[in-house]
């Protein structure tokens, strides 16, 4: 019988993944990047969503693409499901308590996910570092 993961080892873990698909954003020039804390939002489905624009259809698959390699490589874990690479205008890219939207600006503001989670908190993450986890308001 295998002992049960700790739940420390599991926050390390996570705190990991989310670390590096933040810095791969980074990386690949991913724009407007926020992060919404759905834990203590009962109908989420995912702890986090991390989003994201790209200014190309290009550039939406190679931000996408490369969160899925640098997070094999730097955490050993496979995205559970990813979609999108078709148009290439929505790229989501699914690690089960992690979800990463890719979006082309149009496209994010169409669907406005900000707004469908808007009792999320939300962080906004720039180069520098995050800005203060705090409560954002989301305008209609």
């Amino acid at each position: 019988m295998v002992a049960p993961e700790k739940k420390s080892s599991r926050l390390t873990r996570s705190n990991k993944l989310f670390k590096v698909i933040i810095q791969a954003i980074h990386d690949k020039k991913g724009e407007n990047l926020i992060s919404m804390d759905l834990r203590k939002i009962p109908e989420a489905v995912a702890d986090f969503f991390i989003v994201c624009e790209a200014t190309s259809t290009t550039q939406v698959r190679a931000i996408g693409e490369y969160i899925r390699d640098t997070v094999k490589k730097e955490c050993g874990e496979i995205a559970f499901h990813d979609e999108g690479y078709a148009a290439n205008q929505w790229v989501i890219v699914d690690f089960v308590n992690v979800v990463v939207h890719v979006f082309l600006p149009e496209t994010r503001k169409f669907y406005r996910l900000e707004e469908l989670w808007s009792d999320a908190l939300v962080q906004e993450h720039i180069e520098d570092g995050p800005k203060p986890l705090r409560q954002k308001k989301v305008k209609p």
